[in-house]
């Protein structure tokens, strides 16, 4: 070999390698432009080889001068390993095997890991002429030792393939296992599966555990989950009127799916209670807690408002069943003050404040589908529902957003009353509503005495206005909807600072 030849070889493969490095860290990590750069250095890297008469796919025999020996050899070991770079270029982004992110390529990585393989074997065989089967048969035994040493790690790495294979859960799913473990997949590696339970904890699960307990996917094949609750019910009507309550309390919810629609079933009766199952869906796992309190809250509320109460457990006595709101309702039996005292806003008001609040109190009824207050309108009186269900709903457009549902003991009508502003939407009644008026002036006698009621109404107000804006990004009010700007506006309005300020200048003058 003369040293012209061996000088000019030596060269294009330096100028090559430094020219591929180069290239490598100006397309960065496009996958696309480093497939077509391992091409290019794998093509030209094979033609320089061939022209100078070296085959790096067959064993060098020939008896040659040292230095040409050792780039022959390098110059093959490259050669070996562009070509696997090529096949595992063409495995990064053509072989997807999991469609969203931080997924465990547990699959894609024993290919790649089998590519690097065969490549490290053919540099041994084809470069150091060494038999790869003796070599491989030697170390039979030293497989076996490292086996038996790895065998804890090497079941979790199989058993990660086996679930990866099998794809009973994805990053993102969340899974319940037989004994209690739960949370959110958020990573899977060779070795162990991370969840994000509950509590924001991280919970690292072995994936051979993960193979052999039985689990329960809540996220797939959907997002949605189903929920049910058991309320029992004190036998005082028939089934029928309570089954009617309890598709009430679901047509009256906020925060669960109304398709598909929710059912309920009446699963037990006895002389003590009817039970009855509610079944609906929420958007996701995390809705579930949400869902369930609304549904408590409004469970309770739609007895009351149908004259119904909660039957005890199976097996306890009824004697003592609400003793104390007996007595209360003996003494005021009308619903009108039943409603008063079940509203949050009026708890503060003292028996003979709510005895002025419900003399004064109007009752109207809104058949189904009625109705109540237009879009666009001012209401002049406060309205709390008694019994039934209605819907605000905004029309903008051809197209109906649902703002809020409203159920017993709700209040419509305030930022009227308050502000006289317009409806955000069509007040309309889902059943058969009852509802009391109280009117602005005498709303204003209260707060007037009760100071305390213009807060609570400017917080309320406030957070209608921000649940509507955030619904449908508009401004509902031209004003500021903080609570404390409401608030002053609203004692303003009735004059409620005057009110104050003279109560404190008597106060001084005793």
């Amino acid at each position: 070999m003369s040293r012209e030849i061996f000088s000019n070889a030596i060269f294009q493969f330096i100028a090559l390698v430094l020219l591929s490095a180069g290239a490598r860290l100006a397309f960065g990590r496009n996958p696309t432009r480093r497939l077509i750069a391992n091409m290019a250095f794998f093509g030209l890297l094979t033609s320089i080889l061939l022209s100078h008469g070296i085959e790096p796919y067959s064993p060098d025999i020939k008896a040659e001068e040292l230095s040409w020996r050792i780039f022959v050899g390098a110059a093959k070991s490259v050669w070996w390993i562009g070509g696997a770079m090529v096949l595992v270029s063409f495995v990064r982004l053509f072989l997807i095997l999991e469609r969203k992110p931080r997924e465990g390529r547990l699959l894609q990585d024993l290919i790649v890991g089998a590519i690097y393989v065969g490549a490290g074997l053919s540099v041994i065989a084809y470069v150091f002429s060494v038999p790869v089967g003796t070599l491989i048969a030697t170390s039979g035994v030293f497989a076996i030792v490292l086996g038996l040493a790895l065998q804890s790690t090497l079941n979790d790495v199989f058993s990660g393939v086996a679930l990866n294979l099998g794809r009973p859960y994805t990053v993102g799913d969340w899974i319940v296992l037989d004994d209690g473990v739960q949370g959110r997949v958020i990573e899977t590696n060779w070795r162990s599966t991370h969840l994000l339970n509950g509590t924001n904890d991280v919970v690292i699960v072995p994936n051979s555990i993960l193979a052999k307990r039985r689990l329960t996917n809540l996220t797939s094949p959907e997002e949605s989950h189903g929920v049910d609750v058991r309320v029992r019910v004190l036998p005082t009507k028939p089934p029928s009127a309570i089954e009617e309550t309890m598709r009430e309390v679901l047509l009256s919810s906020n925060r669960i799916l109304k398709v598909p629609g929710p059912s309920v079933t009446i699963v037990a009766l006895d002389g003590n209670g009817v039970e009855v199952e509610l079944a609906f869906r929420v958007s996701g796992v995390g809705g579930v807690s949400p869902a369930k309190n609304e549904i408590y809250d409004l469970v309770y509320r739609h007895l009351r408002a149908s004259g119904l109460q909660l039957a005890p457990p199976v097996g306890d006595s009824l004697a003592d069943i609400s003793a104390a709101e007996d007595g209360v309702l003996s003494k005021h039996p009308g619903s009108a003050w039943r409603l008063v005292n079940t509203v949050p806003l009026f708890a503060t008001l003292t028996e003979d404040e709510k005895e002025a609040l419900v003399a004064g109190i109007k009752r109207q009824t809104f058949r189904k589908g009625a109705v109540i207050a237009a879009q666009d309108t001012s209401l002049t009186s406060l309205m709390v529902v008694r019994s039934g269900v209605a819907v605000v709903e905004r029309e903008t457009q051809g197209e109906h957003i649902e703002l809020n549902r409203l159920a017993p003991g709700d209040i419509f009508g305030e930022r009227g009353v308050l502000m006289g502003a317009l409806e955000p939407g069509n007040i309309k009644a889902l059943t058969f509503v009852v509802a009391y008026e109280v009117a602005k002036d005498q709303l204003a006698a209260v707060m007037r005495e009760r100071p305390s009621l213009a807060d609570e109404l400017g917080v309320l107000l406030a957070r209608r206005i921000d649940s509507e804006k955030h619904l449908f990004g508009e401004e509902i009010l031209a004003d500021s909807s903080h609570p404390s700007t409401l608030t002053a506006k609203i004692r303003h309005l009735f004059e409620i600072q005057h009110v104050i300020r003279h109560h404190s200048e008597s106060t001084a003058g005793r």
